[in-house]
């Protein structure tokens, strides 16, 4: 029986790296992840979504939005649910002429 690595078999289910499929899905992914992060961070802190939501300025749908699905939310939002959570934020960008870290 021939075994297959991860690398192989995400390859072949997903797509090459570099690949436009790829990047959808590892950026899917990351995202899910910020999600769970906020989610369990707010758990952590004995906070219902209701109350994130009233420090953060937003609904209560607005966050669950946010535990979701964190493609949807704008930069501002997230920054500010992050504050909320006394979350530290480092934010890097890389282009090919520029490599920016805020935070």
């Amino acid at each position: 029986m021939k075994t297959y690595t991860l690398d192989e078999v995400t390859d072949q289910l997903i797509g090459k790296k570099d690949t436009p499929e790829r990047e959808l899905f590892e950026y899917e992914l990351q995202m899910d992840m910020i999600g769970k992060a906020i989610k369990d961070a707010r758990k952590e802190r004995n906070l219902t979504q209701a109350q994130l939501g009233e420090l953060v300025g937003v609904q209560k749908a607005q966050i669950s939005r946010i535990e979701n699905n964190t493609s949807n939310v704008t930069m501002d939002t997230l920054l500010r649910v992050f504050t909320a959570l006394k979350a530290k934020v480092k934010l890097q960008v890389e282009l090919p002429t520029l490599n920016i870290t805020v935070g």
